[in-house]
C-alpha cells in the first residue's frame, strides 16, 4: 500500500526541468544579470539563481539572453494587414476572421509574444479564441479579451458613410454589441459585453484614423456615457480601455475613469497630467505609421485613411515623447493587424528613437504591461510563482533592442513553442 501511494505520488509529481541563461533581463530593473539559473517546476518558475543538480534536465540558454515573454496590449487578431479596401468590409465574415485569428496568434507567440490584449474583434471572436487557446486546441498566446469596440451612432467603430440600405449583419448582429446612444444604451451594452465573458472592456471615445468620415480628433462618446461605461465595467472587476486620439476626448476619457488611453495622439500638457494623477496608462501605437505610409500605395490603403495618418502620426509620436519624459505609465501596444502580426517587436526600436531607454522600452512589454493587464502575478517578470513564459535572443537588448525582432526560443508555461537554436 505505501509503495502505491509513493508511486502515485511520483505520477502526480510536476515536470522540473532548468534554463541556463548566459544574461538574464528579468524585467524588474534595468540590468541584465550573467549565468543565472531558473528552476521551472510544471507551468511555473518555482526558482531563480539556483545551481542545477546533477542529472536534472537543462535547456542551456547559455549563449543567449534570456528575458520575460514579451506582452502587447493592442492588438487585433482577427484583422489582417492587406485588407484594406472598403469591398473588403463585405467580404470578410466573422468566420473568417476567426479562422486567420488562429494564424495569427501562433505568429504572434512565435514572435515572443506570449500575452496579448485584444481590444476590439467581432463578437466574440476574441473571448472564443482565448477559450480554445487555453483548452490546448492550438498554439497562441495568453489572450485578455474584450468584445467589439463600443462607439456612438455614426462612431469610429460603426459602419459609415454607405447608402441607408446597405446593412452588415451578423448572429449575434454586431451592430446591437458595438453601438450604443446615452447611458441607458452604454449601460445595457457594457452589461451584454460581460455576459459574454470579456476581460476588458473597448471603448471609442474619439473619431479614427481606419474609420470613414470622422475625424481623429472629434469627441464621440460624451464624458457622461463613458462614466457610465466604466461604472457598469469595473463593478464586473474588468477595465476599459478607451481610444482616444482627441486633446477633449482623452481628458474626458480619464475624467470618467478609464484605465488606460490608446493612442492619445493628440493629448497636451493636461491630459497628461491627468493621465498621471489617475494613474491611467497610455498606450502608443508609434509604429504602424511607418508600415501605413511605406504600403499606401501596394496595399491600395483608401486616401482618405492615409491623409488623416499623414496628418497626426508625427504628432502622435511627438506627443507620446512628451508624455514619456514627463513620467506617465506607459504599456506597449501596437495595433497589430493594421501591420502585420509577428512584426509586434518592431516598435521597441521606435520607442527608443522617441524617448525611451532600451531597458524602459522593454518594461513596458513586459512588468509595466502585466500591470496595466492586472495579471502581475502570472506574466511579465522572470520571478519565483510567475508563468514560466521566456524568450531567448541572441545579442543585447539594452545594446540594440532590435534583436528582439529575430526569437530564438519561445517558451510559454513552460513548454518550448518555437526553438531555432542552431539554426
Amino acid at each position: 500500500m505505501i509503495a502505491l501511494v509513493a508511486l502515485l505520488s511520483a505520477a502526480a509529481a510536476p515536470h522540473t526541468f532548468y534554463v541556463r541563461a548566459g544574461a538574464l533581463f528579468d524585467g524588474t530593473g534595468d540590468a541584465i544579470r550573467q549565468n543565472i539559473v531558473l528552476q521551472i517546476e510544471g507551468d511555473r518558475i518555482r526558482a531563480v539563481g539556483v545551481p542545477i543538480p546533477a542529472g536534472a534536465e537543462v535547456v542551456d540558454l547559455s549563449g543567449y539572453t534570456v528575458l520575460p515573454g514579451l506582452i502587447d496590449v493592442h492588438v487585433h487578431l482577427e484583422s489582417r494587414a492587406d485588407h484594406f479596401e472598403d469591398i473588403w468590409t463585405f467580404r470578410t465574415s466573422s468566420p473568417q476572421g476567426a479562422m486567420v485569428a488562429v494564424v495569427h496568434a501562433r505568429r504572434t507567440l512565435e514572435a515572443g509574444f506570449t500575452t496579448v490584449r485584444d481590444v476590439g474583434s467581432d463578437p466574440f471572436v476574441a473571448v472564443d479564441l482565448r477559450g480554445l487557446i487555453e483548452e490546448g486546441y492550438f498554439p497562441g498566446p495568453r489572450v485578455v479579451a474584450s468584445g467589439p469596440c463600443i462607439s456612438i451612432t455614426g462612431g469610429h467603430c460603426d459602419l459609415n458613410n454607405y447608402p441607408p440600405t446597405v446593412r452588415v449583419s451578423l448572429f449575434p448582429a454586431e451592430r446591437d454589441f458595438a453601438v450604443a446612444d446615452g447611458v441607458d444604451q452604454i449601460r445595457h451594452v457594457v452589461r451584454a459585453h460581460l455576459q459574454h465573458g470579456v476581460d476588458v472592456v473597448k471603448i471609442a471615445a474619439s473619431g479614427g484614423v481606419f474609420s470613414r468620415g470622422d475625424t481623429p480628433g472629434a469627441p464621440q462618446l460624451s464624458l457622461e456615457e463613458m462614466r457610465v461605461a466604466v461604472e457598469e465595467a469595473h463593478k464586473g472587476g474588468r477595465k476599459v480601455a478607451a481610444h482616444a486620439h482627441g486633446t477633449q476626448s482623452i481628458k474626458d476619457a480619464l475624467r470618467a475613469g478609464v484605465d488606460s488611453i490608446e493612442h492619445g495622439t493628440l493629448i497636451d500638457e493636461e491630459g497628461i497630467r491627468l493621465l498621471k494623477e489617475r494613474g491611467a496608462y497610455l498606450v502608443g501605437d508609434l509604429y504602424n505609421d511607418d508600415y501605413i505610409l511605406g504600403k499606401a500605395d501596394e496595399l491600395h490603403i483608401p486616401k482618405e485613411y492615409v491623409d488623416k495618418e499623414r496628418a497626426i502620426g508625427q504628432l502622435q509620436r511627438e506627443n507620446w515623447g512628451k508624455a514619456i519624459r514627463a513620467g506617465v505609465k506607459a504599456a506597449f501596444g501596437t495595433d497589430a493587424g493594421v501591420y502585420p502580426h509577428g512584426d509586434n517587436a518592431k516598435q521597441f526600436a521606435v520607442y527608443v528613437r522617441f524617448g525611451m531607454t532600451p531597458a524602459q522600452a522593454i518594461r513596458t512589454a513586459t512588468s509595466d504591461a502585466a500591470l496595466l493587464l492586472g495579471r502581475e502575478k502570472d506574466v511579465g517578470t522572470l520571478q519565483p510563482g510567475r508563468f514560466a513564459d521566456l524568450i531567448a535572443v541572441r545579442g543585447n537588448p539594452l545594446q540594440d533592442v532590435r534583436v528582439l525582432e529575430n526569437m530564438t526560443l519561445v517558451m510559454k508555461g513552460g513548454a518550448i513553442v518555437k526553438d531555432a537554436r542552431g539554426k
